[in-house]
């Protein structure tokens, strides 16, 4: 009985100990926090504007003046990012109505087409993206993109990601198109039967 007695006087008295020390950790105040030493936090994000708004106000802007290319590729590229690619490809061929030599708009209306599954009109404005602007490589990845996974042209696929690398060996992109040229070096096995 007397060990008993002595083992919960041990128990009772480290309890103690620790309540105590965490009371006193608590009531000490706040711990310092040390100075930064990464850049400093980022301000807040500014407010986005509506993407409706922002449609409403670019229509009004091509109603008013349909010469307005910088304002029918804006509306574009609203279109574009809202995942409303049939709007998109008809704000785009407006501005090409005005301008048929931008590789950027080109290769942007092209992606719509792509997305609506139209891949024979993506095929035609990436490759005169490439007519216009023969460095643009975006218009070269998304090339071979569509040419590999929508139309299985694997030749055709090759053929845009290596003059893809001609022009862009080591920028952006360059690893992932290295990584698909691999394919065709080592085609996967077909299955038996």
């Amino acid at each position: 009985m007397k060990n008993d007695t002595i083992l919960i006087g041990i128990v009772a008295l480290v309890a103690g100990l620790i309540i105590g020390w965490m009371a006193g950790q608590k009531s000490s105040g706040p711990t310092p926090v040390p100075a930064a030493s990464g850049p400093a936090p980022a301000a807040a994000p500014a407010p986005m504007v509506n993407a409706q708004q922002k449609v409403g106000e670019l229509k009004a802007i091509v109603a008013r003046d349909p010469q307005n290319r910088q304002a029918w590729v804006a509306l574009g590229n609203e279109y574009f990012d809202a995942d409303q690619p049939m709007e998109a490809v008809e704000a785009y061929q407006k501005a090409l109505e005005l301008n048929d030599k931008d590789a950027n708009v080109l290769t942007d209306q092209g992606v719509m087409f792509r997305r609506l599954g139209w891949y024979d009109r993506a095929v035609a404005n990436f490759s005169k993206a490439n007519q216009v602007d023969p460095r643009h490589t975006i218009s070269l990845f998304n090339l071979g993109i569509t040419y590999r996974y929508d139309l299985q042209d694997l030749p055709k696929a090759q053929e845009a990601w290596t003059r893809f690398l001609a022009v862009n060996p080591n920028g952006p992109g360059s690893d992932r198109v290295r990584q698909e040229l691999e394919f065709f070096k080592t085609p996967p096995p077909i299955p038996k039967p």
